[in-house]
């Protein structure tokens, strides 16, 4: 992954939506759908075969799924997966969503610090303490029939020691809105990949339009 600010279209990431105007009461194609954050194993034929999600499942699936965003074969990519349970370890696809990731970049690796606000709705850490997940509103609009483009990247501003020994890095969340205009707005999760060197603790800020939220997780 490489450790620039990260421009995404926000209709790119649109999570996945099933129609309902033929919905019958009773168990459906979709009553047992599950969705989990995870990451998806593409094949080399760039097909989606397996995926474990954040609480450490692991699932094969029934039949390989082709998804149009995915473009590199023989890897991971992070998403949230929607799928029905079968027996034996096997999960049949109904659809995916990609979440941009980004890895904490030091301040002084980035020029510019824009710190646009969003809204934010939700943070918390994956099980398997790989993630720390964020679900946010991008205000959002066209320029000339073109979706406005976001940019966003994570920074590390210091480590420090605490008295206790323990360590905590602060990391803020950049955003740029990029002259996009604010007409209407998106969700969207993205995750911030921790290091394998981690610190015990860290202190996380987002600017807000509602001002700064700030959370401490406990990744060690």
């Amino acid at each position: 992954m490489k450790n620039y600010i990260i421009p995404f279209c926000l209709l790119t990431f649109l999570l996945f939506s099933c129609e309902t105007d033929s919905y019958e009461k009773g168990q459906g194609k979709y009553s047992l759908m599950t969705a989990d954050m995870g990451e998806v194993t593409v094949n080399s034929d760039k097909q989606v075969t397996a995926f474990t999600t954040d609480d450490g499942d692991s699932y094969t699936l029934t039949s390989p799924a082709i998804v149009q965003w995915i473009q590199t074969a023989d890897t991971t990519y992070r998403a949230i997966i929607y799928y029905n349970k079968v027996e034996n370890g096997q999960a049949e696809y109904m659809g995916l969503a990609s979440v941009p990731t980004m890895s904490p970049v030091e301040h002084w690796r980035i020029k510019e610090h824009p710190q646009d606000p969003v809204e934010f709705e939700s943070a918390w850490l994956a099980k398997n303490k790989k993630y720390i997940n964020l679900g946010l509103l991008f205000k959002s609009g066209y320029v000339e029939d073109t979706m406005g483009r976001h940019l966003i990247s994570v920074v590390q501003d210091t480590i420090l020691v605490n008295a206790n020994q323990t360590t905590t890095a602060y990391y803020r969340f950049l955003h740029s809105q990029n002259e996009t205009p604010e007409y209407f707005t998106n969700r969207h999760y993205v995750s911030i990949l921790l290091p394998q060197e981690r610190p015990d603790t860290v202190h996380l800020s987002i600017n807000t339009y509602g001002g700064e939220f700030i959370r401490t997780f406990a990744v060690k």
